[in-house]
């Protein structure tokens, strides 16, 4: 399958499925799963988790059953943007062209939009290991891979890296802080896909640090393309960036080095599993959107 039909093979099972949730749910609370499928069918890309899945089918064939894993993912990484938006985050009027939540709903409704999908994340992961281990060993890969997932996207992962974000005009933001921030904002929820799809796929502990690492460099490298594709809007709300201490030539031989080492990772499996991957590598680094 070429790399285009199979990112949009995986898309469309990701959407379906997340189509399903909440689409017969009745009850006096009805009004947060509208505000909830609002965002989640709002149009995204599905890169975090169309990843864990394609990190899963390295190591396991039938990794489509680890879809509630998938999910969960996109799940989190909505309830981040929901809150992202929130007038006392980023204040933002508009998400992937659609009025934001809060603007929508209310901000009330949209925390509890948010706080409804980080919950409903943490059920659906927990309730698949539930019914799916049949062993020892499939409980602790479930419990190891929601805990892996926990620790990235929580105060030491992609919360810390927000509340840096948050607090950069009031600290000092130099070369350490922005690449701290980057690893924990966006580089952390990238890593949380390719950790848990190796464990998920019944990879090693070394395949799991390997995947950690192809994680962290696959995200820095996303995050400093974001920095050149923002570069005039960045200038005008004087935001830091990799582009305050580099030239542009800089910022981009970094993320020739990042990828670079992100595919010397890939390199280390047969190339008939990892093909996929480095394609996609290669699409987040050079996009022009």
């Amino acid at each position: 399958m070429e790399f285009q039909d199979e990112m949009r093979y995986t898309k469309d099972i990701i959407d379906q499925e997340l189509d399903n949730l909440f689409k017969d749910q009745k009850g006096y609370q009805d009004r947060i799963f509208e505000s909830i499928r609002y965002s989640l069918l709002s149009g995204g890309k599905r890169l975090r988790p169309i990843l864990m899945l394609k990190v899963c089918q390295m190591f396991c064939d039938n990794y489509l059953k680890f879809i509630p894993y998938a999910l969960a993912i996109e799940m989190i990484h909505t309830y981040s943007l929901i809150h992202d938006d929130l007038p006392a985050m980023d204040n933002d009027d508009f998400r992937r062209g659609k009025l934001t939540n809060h603007k929508v709903f209310g901000e009330a409704l949209a925390i509890l939009a948010g706080d409804g999908l980080l919950n409903l994340a943490f059920e659906t992961m927990s309730n698949f290991a539930l019914k799916d281990s049949e062993t020892i060993e499939e409980y602790r890969r479930h419990l190891w891979a929601i805990n892996e997932i926990a620790k990235f996207s929580g105060v030491f992962g992609m919360i810390g890296g927000q509340v840096v974000d948050l607090l950069s005009n009031e600290i000092h933001m130099d070369r350490d802080v922005l690449k701290f921030m980057y690893e924990c904002k966006t580089s952390a929820l990238i890593q949380a896909c390719t950790v848990s799809g190796a464990i998920l796929g019944g990879g090693s502990e070394l395949d799991v640090e390997r995947m950690k690492k192809f994680g962290l460099y696959l995200g820095l490298a996303y995050q400093i393309r974001d920095d050149i594709l923002d570069i005039h809007e960045d200038k005008e709300i004087d935001k830091v960036t990799y582009l305050t201490f580099n030239e542009l030539d800089k910022a981009k031989e970094e993320i020739n080095r990042l990828s670079n080492k992100a595919i010397e990772i890939l390199n280390y499996y047969d190339s008939n599993k990892v093909n996929f991957l480095k394609a996609l590598t290669h699409k987040l680094i050079n996009r022009t959107y």
